[in-house]
């Protein structure tokens, strides 16, 4: 399985760094006034600056979507698919999808723009700020493969942010189950919200549990935690702290990703 993983990146220890939308057409926080052009002028910026950076892929998200949905209505997707669409040919390193917190829209979304991987919640149950949320694994695999794209791989988060697992097994446990049951293509693991870094003590416990399978960092990784995430994990997915001044809620600072990405070389080259 970790072939595989490997033979898309190129590299091992990805790095892959999120574009995350401004608010969309139907959410709460979003800006008629600035438009579609606004959009799309942020995401271009951002895809440039983190290509530029030397980020190994990039991962297209909706974080700023909120209030979060477990299903997400037609506007979020037509616009996501149309804004991807536009800067799809600048695109020149490997791309994913995200839509929170929706599996079948994620999928619908990487089928249509011809996106190598997904990331989201697919298995477990959890008590969150969206309310219970169960997502179906097998749904999602299925609803993929009927699109034609059995090669899109699927990442799967087994410590949902904004939320509480009702499972009471340990995160190795889940993990190990998961990769039994549900065939992912990566096992990611998280903090408690967006930006917060995952315990590294449980990050170690599910990579020895399964060591054919690729372990990521889904969040919280920053400048000064990669070194020591990065012993411990296939790679990581970042976010907040490529950001100017490392809001979340802002667009990529070209310095600070450009930093990041020499001292990822760096550690590459020493290991």
């Amino acid at each position: 399985m970790k072939k595989n993983f490997f033979k898309l990146f190129k590299t091992k220890k990805p790095i892959i760094a999120m574009v995350h939308f401004p608010a969309l057409p139907g959410s709460p926080l979003y800006d008629e006034k600035k438009g579609l052009e606004y959009i799309f002028n942020s995401i271009q910026a951002d895809v440039k600056n983190l290509q530029n950076a030397g980020v190994d892929a990039i991962m297209f998200g909706n974080e700023n979507d909120r209030p979060y949905e477990l299903k997400v209505n037609r506007a979020t997707l037509s616009t996501m698919a149309y804004i991807i669409g536009k800067v799809a040919e600048k695109i020149n390193i490997p791309f994913g999808v995200n839509v929170l917190w929706d599996p079948i829209s994620t999928i619908a979304l990487a089928a249509s723009t011809n996106a190598n991987f997904v990331r989201e919640i697919f298995t477990g149950t959890y008590a969150s700020d969206m309310g219970i949320w169960s997502p179906d694994a097998g749904k999602a695999m299925r609803y993929r493969n009927s699109l034609g794209r059995k090669d899109i791989q699927m990442y799967y988060n087994i410590s949902a942010e904004f939320a509480y697992s009702l499972d009471r097994r340990t995160i190795a446990e889940r993990a190990e189950s998961t990769v039994f049951s549900s065939i992912p293509d990566a096992i990611l693991v998280s903090g408690q919200i967006t930006g917060q870094v995952a315990k590294l003590d449980e990050i170690k416990e599910v990579s020895k549990i399964i060591p054919k399978t690729p372990v990521l960092a889904n969040t919280g990784v920053n400048y000064n935690n990669v070194e020591d995430i990065l012993m411990v994990t296939d790679g990581v997915i970042i976010g907040s702290s490529l950001k100017v001044n490392g809001d979340t809620w802002k667009n990529v600072d070209p310095k600070r990703a450009k930093k990041f990405m020499n001292k990822v070389k760096s550690i590459r080259k020493n290991a």
